[in-house]
């Protein structure tokens, strides 16, 4: 039987809860005795991270006194070091597929010919690399357009069959995949610009709203400049000149119509105009571009 340890050297007696204590142990060890923990380690004090599941079990593992170990089914993915698998690419939104618009052949009306230029360097003020472009040329009955394109996108002319189709060199770069559909639609409008022509609709909605098309010799930046006049409830009449090659009409007091055959500066010319009056949603006023339409507010009540 073992007896209760002496009290430390230089005091006379125990604390009360020390004595405690150590008469409990003492019964404990001599009559019923309990498995004891293992002594913590030193590296694990209380403000210690606290160990991962997947730590825990590669540490018991470590220690384990068998050479062989026998895993759960479903851990053993978690412990392989070397994959089996062949290499799968990265989560990414964008995909890696041809565009659904580039892949798409072209067909080039009657009247309208198509001409590719050879490569070019343009200098291009955000790089010091050099950027290669070229030209496509397309002459139709209503003019001439010239488009450039990147030096990545390759068109594939037809001439028999009257079709051209467009690729990139490398399908998986992203800036690639997104010019291939860019420059498939740009040539398209260009190829409708000058067989058919292009147009877009004003709407002028609101009380004293009114447009004509004058000329204004004293502002004119070129020979014959028609000039777009709005009424739009300011103190000063609106007077907007033409970009060359464009045609402006005024069938009706409400409405303005613009033609010409670069869908491009056509509808930045209609948002310039609509800048002055834009459609707002609690009356329906404003200046509207073709079938642009706004969902109607309630009014704010105090």
């Amino acid at each position: 039987m073992t007896k209760p340890p002496a009290p430390p050297s230089g005091t006379t007696r125990w604390s009360p809860a020390q004595s405690i204590f150590f008469q409990r142990r003492h019964q404990y060890l001599n009559h019923a005795p309990i498995p004891r923990r293992d002594p913590v380690p030193p590296h694990h004090h209380h403000n210690a991270r606290p160990r991962t599941g997947r730590q825990a079990l590669q540490r018991a593992l470590a220690s384990a006194p068998s050479s062989t170990v026998t895993l759960p089914g479903f851990l053993v993915p978690a412990f392989q070091t070397t994959s089996t698998s062949p290499a799968r690419r990265a989560f990414s939104a964008t995909t890696a597929q041809q565009s659904k618009l580039g892949r798409t052949p072209l067909s080039i009306p009657p009247g309208v010919e198509l001409t590719i230029g050879e490569l070019f360097t343009k200098k291009d003020m955000t790089t010091y690399l050099r950027t290669y472009k070229r030209k496509v040329g397309i002459k139709g009955p209503l003019g001439e357009l010239e488009l450039e394109i990147p030096d990545y996108v390759e068109l594939d002319h037809d001439t028999e069959g009257r079709r051209v189709s467009l690729s990139v060199k490398d399908r998986e770069q992203r800036n690639q995949r997104e010019m291939w559909g860019t420059t498939w639609s740009y040539l398209n409008n260009y190829i409708m610009g000058v067989s058919e022509g292009h147009t877009a609709v004003l709407r002028l909605v609101g009380i004293g709203y009114r447009a004509t098309v004058e000329p204004r010799p004293s502002k004119e930046q070129y020979p014959g400049q028609p000039f777009v006049c709005l009424k739009l409830g300011f103190s000063h009449p609106v007077e907007m000149g033409l970009p060359e090659g464009m045609k402006a009409s005024a069938p009706q007091p409400t409405r303005v119509l613009l033609e010409g055959i670069d869908k491009e500066k056509i509808m930045q010319f209609a948002a310039h105009i609509r800048a002055w009056r834009r459609p707002e949603p609690y009356k329906g006023k404003g200046i509207f571009i073709n079938d642009e339409t706004i969902k109607l507010k309630q009014k704010k009540i105090k």
